[in-house]
């Protein structure tokens, strides 16, 4: 046992240094160049809660001078700077680079990529003022930017964005040569000046929507994840876990993916998540009898299923912000369902993995917490959180007539006055200590002093989530980054007084000491948080390359041409497609930029298939289909980083891992492809008591799914069983499918009869238009569906024109004039259909809804056979389920 700790010992770094080399970047000088790049880091984050606050207008507002002429493009460009910049220092240029030392070159590579984003600074009067007249200065500028970005995109993310961002590049200079692309986009090509103007000069490019997101949203974010784990908040997550579920079956594997789970909360980065939680679990998980690849794999699959944790998600989920256009609340809760089934299947599937194993759990002092009682906990929890949130609401609520405007500051007292008193509670208990997993003997902790021991931890996440989705009367929501930013004041000062008040209240004389040990957490929390986004703040910059490239060329249909042209009208075989190439891509890209690329080209590809088959796919779908499939590439063999560093931890195979850890999460992946033809499980239009039934069915389903593909239920699975579990996992998710086979869910009408069925509709319902005519590209036949939500009730042609949808009857047909601009259906239509061609383009058929049985009738076959295979299974069991 001795060597095999040292050896883990020995292989820690190993996995640290993947983190650095992907993440925070490989370089340590000594001395003042060290200094200077941890000054760099400091003044980045500093500058982002600048921004963030109300200093920069109080300022301009009592001097009257303002710093920024436009402080949402002034923000963007100095933030490229910081990113840029400290990706030349901080990440070696190449492998034989000096880590201990910044090399000449890199000084003068600094000073070109740093000159170039601030020209656009110095210069912002004189170039507004000649907007596309490009001066000679700007094109030097520019050329200097875009290549100073890619070298830095090289240096901290690798050759596959590198190679991806300069090939659409390439396309924007070169593409307009070729007969068949001009034929394909109508892109006739674009001058050297135009191009670079396009990518540097304006906020097409470079400094687009992924720039802007990453500027005022996942920076703050990140910031205060960094500065949670800090001040130990990730340790805490982790003993929270062993002490809840280590004593179970498998014990510390499930405690590594809720504990992973929990840090997906405060890391955006999958490959660090892997590394905090994983020092801990993988070693437990090995001492009882997982395999090193298993015991790897399980904390891989769990670290990269936490960019789904809502309400942080990963960076790509605030980039759907601005690109699906609707507020992170609604983000959060399209996510929340499918994230919360895919971790408890994750558990599932390491619970089968135990019995298959035939392994215990953790000795634990104390009386052992069973099944029943961790959810009753876990329901207890959320009771607590909601009751305490409704206290804070009626508060406020009560104060804002005495003090309009002014409650935030009672509720401020109030959240001292908690903080105070947990501070004071948590005091009682021994701070929480960095187990050894090596040691001779480990045990779960006891969960009642570890909970209470950090409990303070959840206040900034409190605070974080109360800004995020309160919006009750006179208490206004606020936006993302806002939201980041208040919570991050209250994680800074959690930081800097956790520990001195906790020894003030025990009583300890050494309470300065304390002080200054905070104070230091507090300034390697702000270096950490901005480390950690130089890979992020040079990512978003490659990804406007891409985005200005479709924008300005129309890129996006030679690709969706091709897939098109080999998935045909077969959604299913599109989605199949997608997802490949997300996973394809998702082995050189971090996730966020996996998620520009793929939504960029193939996000309006899906919806327009869907429409051509009479599936209406609403964008949020897609959106979240292409960022699941993105977030697997971490563990995609045979190059994610993950699985390379949960290696280094398990001293496994790093293939073996990244295989068997792939294997787990691709389980869970059934749930992307679900929602696209089952959007309640996004919630969308569904009701709470809807939506918990509709969790309790797709939850049921999930883990059938994962039983049937683990080969064990309570017992090892038979041929007919696994088909039977598959089956009802089908029902479950799908029964609308039988249904269908039964009954035609829509009755149809043509011709006149068309307006009449939109007649006849009750208000706020919708009804499925088939409209028919010819491509705008290429004037082949085209046929889309739209739902649009019917007005109060009118004359049929009426309530569609209401809609943007001018019709008129001719020759016994509905024909469809082009929708004017700003109209509902005005994008959608007007660049799907050639309104001047040849043929016109006409409703073809209105559908209406059927009233027909219930789906849920097929249920009740499903849960006879599922109760006939565990009546089967449970006479072959060996051992309890717990």
């Amino acid at each position: 046992m001795a060597s095999e700790a040292g050896s883990v010992t020995r292989d820690a770094p190993d996995a640290r240094d993947i983190v650095a080399k992907a993440d925070t970047g490989a370089r340590a000088p000594a001395g003042w160049q060290g200094r200077l790049i941890v000054g760099l880091c400091l003044a980045w984050s500093l500058f982002q809660l600048y921004i963030a606050s109300a200093l920069p207008t109080t300022l301009a507002t009592v001097t009257g001078v303002s710093f920024f002429a436009n402080i949402i493009t002034d923000s963007r460009f100095i933030h490229l700077a910081f990113a840029m910049g400290l990706a030349t220092l901080a990440f070696p240029l190449g492998r034989r680079a000096p880590r201990d030392r910044i090399p000449a070159y890199d000084w003068a590579l600094f000073a070109l990529a740093v000159g170039a984003c601030l020209y656009l600074v110095v210069f912002r009067e004189a170039i507004a003022q000649r907007p596309g007249l490009w001066t000679t200065g700007d094109m030097v500028a520019a050329t200097i930017g875009m290549a100073s970005l890619f070298v830095a995109v090289y240096r901290s993310l690798g050759l596959p964005l590198t190679i991806i961002a300069a090939v659409f590049m390439a396309f924007t200079l070169f593409g307009g040569e070729f007969a068949w692309i001009r034929e394909i986009t109508n892109y006739g090509g674009a001058s050297f000046s135009r191009a670079m103007g396009h990518y540097w000069m304006q906020t097409e490019g470079v400094f687009g929507v992924a720039l802007g997101v990453s500027t005022s949203m996942i920076f703050l974010f990140v910031l205060f994840g960094a500065l949670l784990e800090r001040a130990g908040g990730g340790n805490w997550f982790i003993q929270v876990a062993i002490a809840l579920l280590g004593a179970l079956r498998g014990g510390p594997a499930k405690a590594s993916v809720f504990s992973s789970a929990m840090t997906g909360l405060i890391s955006g980065s999958s490959i660090a998540n892997t590394v905090t939680t994983g020092t801990f679990t993988i070693p437990l998980m090995k001492r009882i009898g997982f395999p090193a690849e298993k015991a790897g794999a399980v904390e891989v699959a769990s670290s990269t299923n936490g960019q789904l944790t809502p309400p942080v998600m990963g960076a790509a989920a605030f980039l759907m912000v601005e690109y699906v256009g609707i507020p992170y609340i609604e983000v959060i809760k399209h996510a929340f369902l499918p994230a919360v089934i895919s971790y408890i299947a994750l558990l599932y599937i390491v619970h089968l993995e135990s019995l298959k194993l035939g392994l215990a759990g953790m000795e634990k002092p104390g009386r052992r917490i069973g099944v029943p009682l961790i959810a009753l906990l876990f329901l207890s929890g959320f009771i607590l959180m909601a009751l305490v949130t409704l206290a804070v609401i009626a508060v406020r609520l009560a104060l804002e007539p005495l003090m309009p405007g002014q409650s935030v500051y009672a509720a401020l007292v109030l959240l001292a006055a908690a903080y105070l008193a947990i501070v004071a509670f948590a005091a009682r208990f021994p701070d929480l200590a960095h187990d050894d997993p090596e040691a001779p003997v480990v045990r779960a902790p006891r969960l009642t002093p570890t909970l209470l021991g950090g409990l303070y931890f959840a206040l900034p996440i409190f605070v974080l989530v109360w800004n995020l989705m309160i919006d009750t009367g006179p208490l206004d929501r606020l936006s993302p980054g806002l939201s980041a930013f208040w919570a991050t004041l209250a994680m800074m000062i959690v930081v800097v007084t956790h520990r001195p008040l906790k020894h003030l209240f025990r009583g300890a004389p050494d309470v300065l000491a304390q002080a200054r040990a905070g104070w230091h957490d507090f300034v390697a929390g702000l270096v950490a948080g901005a480390r950690n986004m130089i890979g992020i703040g040079v990512a978003t910059g490659a990804a406007g390359v891409i985005v200005g490239t479709i924008s300005l060329t129309g890129a996006h249909q030679i690709v969706g041409q091709v897939i098109e042209a080999i998935a045909g009208d077969n959604l299913m075989l599109l989605l199949l497609l997608v997802a490949v190439l997300s996973l394809i891509l998702g082995m050189g890209l971090p996730t966020t930029a996996n998620y520009i690329v793929v939504s960029s080209l193939m996000a309006p590809v899906i919806v327009g298939v869907g429409a051509q088959v009479g599936l209406v796919v609403p964008l949020i779908a897609v959106h979240l289909f292409v960022f699941y499939f993105g977030i697997l590439a971490d563990d995609t063999p045979p190059v994610g980083l993950a699985a390379y560093a949960a290696a280094a931890i398990s001293r496994g195979d790093p293939i073996g891992t990244a295989v068997q850890g792939f294997m787990y999460d691709i389980r869970t992946a059934l749930l992307p492809f679900l929602f696209i033809f089952n959007t309640d499980l996004l919630l969308i239009d569904v009701g709470p008591l809807q939506a918990i039934y509709v969790f309790a069915t797709a939850l049921l389903a999930m883990l059938c799914f994962a039983a049937a593909t683990q080969g064990y239920f309570f017992a090892k699975s038979r041929w007919w069983e696994t088909a039977a579990l598959l089956l009802v996992a089908f029902t479950l998710f799908r029964p609308g499918f039988w249904l269908d086979q039964v009954e035609a869910p829509y009755d149809r009408y043509t011709g006149p009869a068309i307006l009449e069925a939109v007649a006849d509709e009750p208000a706020g319902e919708r009804l499925r238009l088939v409209i028919a005519g010819p491509d705008f590209d290429s004037g082949r036949p085209l046929t889309l569906t739209i739902a649009p939500e019917l007005g109060p009730p009118a004359p049929g042609a009426r309530r569609l024109d209401e809609l943007g949808l001018t019709v008129y009857r001719e020759n016994g047909q509905i024909l469809l004039e082009e929708p004017f601009p700003g109209t509902p259906y005005f994008e959608r239509l007007a660049n799907e259909f050639d309104f001047y061609g040849a043929e016109p383009v006409r409703i073809v058929r209105a559908e209406v809804e059927r009233e027909r049985w219930p789906k849920e009738v097929f249920y009740v076959p499903a849960l006879a056979l599922l109760a006939l295979v565990v009546a089967v299974q449970r006479r072959r069991r060996t051992q309890p389920a717990f």
